[in-house]
């Protein structure tokens, strides 16, 4: 008997369009890890306003000055807390979904993955939302926040938000953190998809690494941990770009 696989699409874009044409209905995006383990978010959560942030993303919006670079934007929540305050603030969204919701609701956006950022000079990038992930593992991750590095401005900050993957006592989880290291990955490199209705998005790795990791990652990249705020499980990290000597 064959197994039905969803059509590979915008999944994430589409979600967004759909919870956006009507706010007061739930719609849902589901995450399909590579060992059959699915989670269910309400997509509204993409939609919340600036007094609905949990306290580190409230945090970094706050901390953010100059001009600012919103990494994996979505539908624009941080981006337009941040505007909010008055300042400058550009999205990076590789979902073309996403990126349409977000420019609908008043955000400008760059469309186009982390690896690709090729113009713009930022005195603040913000991953939050556990957007610090998209740095997705230790062979991809230096590159990356050394391509940031190049983008930003002489003295700049980048705020990064995270989970500890171990902070739980969840079998499923343990035993896949277990596989991955037998794999040679790290605990929290998750490969995932996100699905909605009948489309996917192609797999890709997630990272949530653990603030050890961090530190050491950021070594060789130009940029310092400069501080740590924790919430329960999950931290609000500030990386400084080292100034010439």
């Amino acid at each position: 008997m064959s197994t039905l696989e969803p059509q590979i699409g915008d999944a994430f874009g589409q979600m967004l369009r759909a919870q956006h044409a009507d706010l007061q209905r739930p719609q849902h995006e589901l995450v399909e890890r590579d060992d059959g383990f699915l989670g269910i978010t309400d997509a509204r959560t993409y939609f919340s306003k600036p007094d609905q942030l949990g306290p580190l993303e409230a945090l970094a919006c706050s901390k953010a000055t100059g001009r600012v670079l919103d990494i994996g934007c979505g539908a624009g929540r941080h981006a337009l807390a941040m505007a909010a305050r008055g300042l400058d603030v550009t999205g990076l969204e590789p979902s073309a979904g996403a990126a349409q919701v977000a420019r609908d609701r008043g955000v400008s956006v760059l469309e186009g993955r982390l690896d690709q950022l090729a113009e713009g000079e930022y005195d603040t990038t913000v991953m939050l939302g556990n957007n610090l992930s998209l740095l997705a593992g230790p062979g991809i991750a230096p590159a990356l926040l050394t391509r940031l590095a190049g983008r930003a401005a002489p003295g700049a900050v980048l705020l990064g938000q995270s989970i500890d993957p171990y902070a739980t006592d969840e079998a499923v989880h343990k035993a896949y953190h277990r596989r991955n290291r037998d794999r040679g990955r790290p605990g929290g490199q998750l490969r995932i998809r996100i699905r909605f209705r009948e489309l996917a998005t192609g797999w890709f790795d997630y990272w949530f690494l653990t603030v050890d990791e961090l530190a050491r990652l950021v070594e060789p990249t130009g940029w310092t941990l400069a501080d740590v705020t924790r919430e329960g499980p999950g931290f609000l990290a500030t990386l400084r770009l080292e100034l010439p000597k």
